[in-house]
């Protein structure tokens, strides 16, 4: 079985730098266009209606799903995951750096641009979201006999590669987090694919 990993589009959020957590922003043209070169090139490598696909709830994962769904075919195949949401970032959902440290003054002091993330009044934390993301992925290799293609977030999909591959948090925590490109998880090993 393989896995094919994707971060959604652009949305209008990333285009101002803006962070999303669990709020959400539609995608942009961009992002529409981004979905579906990553669908285009999923037909050409799963085939058509082949793969299973798990998706976040969230609105701009559901929007990249719908455009890949069209682009391979499928019709009955994708399941919803809650476990597969953005990181809930609590106070600081869909705040920029500026408002942030407007409005918490001193509270990213010390912290790595990579782990600032987890450190949210009322967010979640590394350790909580490595859990339900180490979930949702033993369900879909359970119920999987054939290929997964599985949409998702940019520190989601971080934390589901680091989980897969047995990294440790800091190297988990740098890994790319392409709109362009997707991986392939398979055998442990993990591919890009550009778009």
């Amino acid at each position: 079985m393989s896995i094919y990993l994707v971060r959604h589009g652009q949305t209008e959020f990333n285009a101002v730098q803006r962070w999303q957590g669990q709020v959400d922003s539609p995608l942009t043209e961009l992002g529409r266009q981004q979905a579906a070169r990553m669908g285009r090139k999923l037909a050409a490598l799963t085939g058509t209606g082949e793969a299973h696909v798990f998706s976040s709830p969230l609105g701009r994962a559901r929007q990249t799903c719908e455009i890949i769904a069209r682009e391979i075919g499928v019709i009955d195949g994708i399941t919803l995951d809650p476990g597969l949401m953005e990181i809930g970032m609590g106070a600081w959902d869909g705040m920029t750096d500026y408002e942030i440290d407007h409005e918490y003054p001193g509270m990213r002091d010390g912290l790595d641009r990579h782990e600032w993330f987890f450190h949210a009044p009322g967010g979640e934390t590394f350790e909580r979201m490595t859990d339900r993301v180490t979930r949702s992925l033993e369900t879909i290799k359970q119920r999987q006999a054939r290929d997964a293609i599985i949409i998702c977030h940019g520190i989601t999909s971080r934390i589901l590669r680091g989980v897969y591959a047995s990294l440790p948090k800091d190297e988990t925590l740098r890994l790319e987090v392409p709109q362009d490109a997707f991986f392939h998880l398979r055998h442990g090993d993990i591919a890009r694919i550009d778009c």
